[in-house]
C-alpha cells in the first residue's frame, strides 16, 4: 500500500472516529442538561423545606462512588473527581440562588 493510500485510509478512520466522539459528546450534553433538571428539582425541594443548598456527607460518598466507577472503567479516578466537583461546584451555586428566592418570597 502506497503512502498516499495509507494517509487516505487514515483520514477515513479518523472521519469515523471524530463521528463517535460527535455522538458522544452530544450525549453528553443531553445527560448534563437531564442531571442539571433533576437537581434544579432537588434545589426546589430544599428550599421550599429549609434544607442547607449544600450536602457535604452525600457529595463524599458521590466522590468515593465516582472514583470507583472510574476505576472500573479504566478512566483516570483523579479526572472523574475533578469532573464531578465541577458539576457540583456549579449545582451548589445553582440550589443557592434558588434558596436565596425563596427567602425573599
Amino acid at each position: 500500500m502506497s503512502e498516499i493510500e495509507k494517509t487516505e485510509e487514515a483520514k477515513v478512520v479518523l472521519g469515523a472516529l471524530r463521528s463517535s466522539i460527535d455522538n458522544i459528546d452530544a450525549a453528553l450534553v443531553h445527560m448534563l442538561a437531564e442531571r442539571f433538571r433533576c437537581t434544579q428539582a432537588v434545589g426546589e425541594l430544599k428550599a421550599s423545606h429549609g434544607l442547607p443548598p449544600a450536602d457535604p456527607a452525600r457529595e463524599k460518598l458521590q466522590i468515593e462512588r465516582l472514583r470507583r466507577l472510574a476505576t472500573d472503567a479504566n478512566l483516570d479516578p483523579d479526572f472523574a473527581e475533578k469532573f464531578l466537583n465541577f458539576i457540583v461546584k456549579e449545582v451548589i451555586r445553582h440550589h443557592e440562588a434558588i434558596a436565596a428566592e425563596h427567602s425573599t418570597d
